[in-house]
């Protein structure tokens, strides 16, 4: 008699055991499908655009794959004691025309890199009222972005552009402060795609 009831004791256990072997993997599947579900359905993709407005990150690294030029390696100050033409960069992250020519201004440092100082200046890092100072990168902003500002061996400034412009009309500007003969009269620029961002020029 009591033989017959610690038997239908295990039975009864036994069977709970196995419904609940049954129960436990059925609700983690449906809790992972769930979790897979929201996480599908809100988290929005990451899309990287040279073509809008929104922040993908610091643009030169992002866009130009150099981000060697920020932050700058010398201060405006630097290239004034040392009698260095610098190109000034003023530029924001989320800006569809600065990614565009962070491109083009990293193919300008490929040439004349060694000789003259890069500068792109985050124009977040700027004070609000432009500096009398001419060796402070604020004395050269005009409130647009991109702006491109050259100045030669004296501080002089020589180029002065707002928005997106050509490789060679800065390239020409350079040429000029090197006293170096037209592009078009040296070797041909020749274009080769590195990849679906970057345009590397080669000489």
């Amino acid at each position: 008699m009591i033989f017959s009831k610690y038997q239908n004791l295990i039975a009864t256990a036994a069977s709970g055991l196995g419904l609940w072997r049954r129960i436990v993997p059925a609700s983690l599947v449906t809790v992972a499908i769930a979790l897979s579900f929201i996480l599908f359905i809100g988290t929005p993709p990451a899309y990287a655009s040279l073509t809008d407005d929104r922040f993908d990150g610091t643009i030169y690294a992002l866009y130009a794959g150099n981000g060697s030029l920020v932050p700058p390696k010398v201060k405006l100050t630097d290239s004034f004691k040392r009698k260095k033409p610098a190109l000034l960069v003023f530029y924001t992250d989320d800006s569809s025309d600065c990614k565009q020519f962070a491109i083009v201004v990293s193919n300008l440092q490929e040439y004349y890199g060694r000789e003259a100082d890069f500068m792109p200046i985050f124009i977040d890092s700027l004070p609000s009222e432009p500096s009398p100072d001419i060796t402070n990168p604020g004395h050269y902003y005009k409130g647009f972005v991109p702006q491109t500002v050259l100045l030669d061996q004296s501080g002089k400034v020589v180029y002065d552009a707002k928005g997106q412009v050509a490789f060679e009309e800065v390239d020409a500007a350079f040429r000029k402060v090197f006293d170096l003969i037209p592009r078009e009269k040296s070797l041909p620029l020749k274009r080769r795609i590195v990849n679906e961002l970057n345009i590397e020029l080669s000489k």
